[in-house]
């Protein structure tokens, strides 16, 4: 897998489970509309500020049929982009009723490296077409974008701590089988505020940004939205520290919020 900048690192930690048995999974969690803001600390000894992700949805139809299209925007703030300027955006175009994705688009500048993807999904064929060629698939593959709106309707009643959770992923060009960790639920103090949340750690593949394994952790409101409000993860330098910032149109009240700090 090539290098994986400021947004990247937060999808690669968001996916979850694209097996068989949820190729149908229905939309419960989310709306168009509903767009979520985080911030990504990093530090050296000092949690500072360095930059931010935002995801949005909106309604819109796709080779005649109704898509959410999610867009996903990262960047780094004016001071650390003398260090490691990053601009990223992500879309991807999802099924209305299955969660399946039917095109990605990855556009990124992460330092001194830019990354252009385009990828079409044939869902009959089980196929991804990009600039490199076609490629075969699993059935129910993701990309790095949809498998985040994908895994918010996971039942996680469904498991017990410890379990693993696979997922297929294609990006550049290559499938990976991967897997989270599900590991219960807590109650985890936010620079937003404290939660009742959703822990797992995902196994990630080693790169240029972050180590290999599951020793990122990820935490997601427990409640009907499972929105992202707290990912630690050590990286090549140092670590980040990434909290949901703010929100608009959420699907329900965000129940699982105990206070605001």
């Amino acid at each position: 897998m090539k290098a994986a900048g400021l947004l990247t690192l937060i999808f690669l930690s968001l996916h979850l489970r694209a097996a068989n048995d949820f190729c149908s999974v229905r939309n419960t969690s989310f709306k168009a509309g509903e767009s979520i803001t985080l911030k990504v600390y990093y530090t050296l000894g000092v949690y500072v500020a360095a930059g931010e992700a935002t995801f949005t949805s909106s309604l819109e139809r796709l080779n005649g049929k109704p898509v959410y299209h999610i867009v996903g925007e990262g960047k780094t703030y004016n001071f650390y982009d003398n260090f490691f300027k990053v601009r990223d955006r992500y879309e991807t175009y999802i099924d209305t009723a299955s969660l399946q994705p039917y095109k990605f688009i990855r556009n990124v500048e992460e330092g001194g490296y830019k990354k252009y993807e385009n990828v079409s999904f044939n869902r009959t064929a089980n196929t991804a077409v990009t600039t490199k060629g076609v490629f075969k698939v699993p059935e129910c593959v993701q990309d790095v974008v949809s498998s985040i709106y994908y895994a918010r309707n996971i039942d996680f009643s469904k498991y017990k701590p410890g379990d693993k959770i696979p997922f297929s992923l294609f990006l550049d060009d290559e499938v990976y089988n991967i897997y989270i960790r599900y590991m219960g639920k807590e109650t985890i103090k936010t620079k937003y505020g404290k939660f009742r949340a959703i822990k797992f750690k995902p196994y990630l593949i080693k790169g240029s940004v972050f180590e290999g394994g599951e020793k990122m952790t990820v935490w997601v409101s427990d409640d009907g939205n499972k929105i992202p409000v707290r990912i630690e993860s050590p990286i090549s330098v140092g670590s980040i520290k990434v909290d949901m910032s703010s929100y608009r149109n959420l699907r329900y009240p965000l129940s699982s919020l105990i206070s605001v700090r």
